[in-house]
């Protein structure tokens, strides 16, 4: 008995595509409930990406919240969706991962089907799409809200996307943050970013912005230092993708916690 004929049937290099046709029902969102349900499932903040000359870095606090319950403390919230971007999830926490992993298979998929990779603004697009899809569920309070960035092998720079929950894309300049401690997080890049900065001064400034998302919004996870759970810091560059390790995050960690013992309200920028 051999394989049905969907198949053996020539058709597009996307890979939801493929699924929607032969598959549909195991797409994220097409099983919609017919009432609010987005107290029956954990959601995940808040998500921070910022660029420097040699690429760009994406990083997520490890709390996920149930209304005014903490659900989970390491949560990971950032991934590689390919070789060289990264994508951060914000949002219902169980669609959101789903999301990510037919996200990376649609990519490997393309570039099989191909021969040769989805060019970034490509796989900006192919995410909207998809998160267009999950309107239904994002209707009844299940949205996943992605931060999208890489390292464009076209135009040898990094670069960001972030999104609304009806697949809208929408291009950053510089540095962005998702989720609900999100409007902390881009003050803190406002204050402390500057576009000379190199790949470890930038991870300092995004978990700068996560340390302050998390001490004014309580869906946001600081540093847990009695449990060393620490943020997920990830780079996109020339190089590909690389995730720093828990001791470089760690050390990172240790100096801004002891320097917040000085000044709780965050270093100064300056005036000029």
């Amino acid at each position: 008995m051999g394989l049905p004929a969907a198949y053996l049937r020539a058709g597009s290099s996307s890979f939801t595509e493929f699924l929607a046709d032969v598959a549909p029902e195991l797409l994220p969102g097409r099983q919609a409930p017919v009432t609010d349900a987005s107290h029956l499932a954990p959601h995940g903040t808040t998500i921070v990406s910022a660029t420097y000359p040699g690429g760009v870095v994406m990083a997520g606090d490890r709390r996920a919240t149930m209304g005014n319950m903490i659900a989970q403390r390491d949560i990971e919230k950032v991934y590689a969706s390919d070789e060289y971007s990264l994508v951060g999830i914000a949002g219902a926490a169980g669609l959101a991962v789903e999301m990510v992993r037919l996200f990376r298979v649609e990519l490997e998929h393309y570039e099989k089907i191909e021969g040769a990779p989805l060019s970034l603004d490509g796989k900006a697009n192919r995410l909207a799409n998809m998160i267009r899809g999950n309107l239904p569920m994002a209707m009844q309070g299940l949205a996943v809200l992605p931060l999208f960035a890489g390292w464009d092998l076209a135009a040898e720079q990094g670069r960001i996307w972030s999104y609304d929950a009806t697949g809208g894309r929408y291009e950053e300049t510089a540095f962005h943050a998702v989720g609900s401690g999100s409007i902390y997080a881009r003050g803190s890049l406002k204050k402390l970013y500057r576009n000379d900065l190199t790949a470890e001064e930038c991870a300092t400034v995004v978990i700068q912005a996560l340390y302050d998302a998390a001490d004014d919004d309580s869906a946001t996870g600081g540093p847990d230092m009695q449990r060393r759970i620490f943020p997920v810091v990830m780079t996109a560059s020339g190089d590909g993708v690389d995730r720093f390790d828990d001791d470089r995050i760690g050390t990172l960690v240790d100096n801004i916690v002891a320097a917040r013992r000085r000044r709780p309200d965050g270093p100064a920028a300056p005036l000029v």
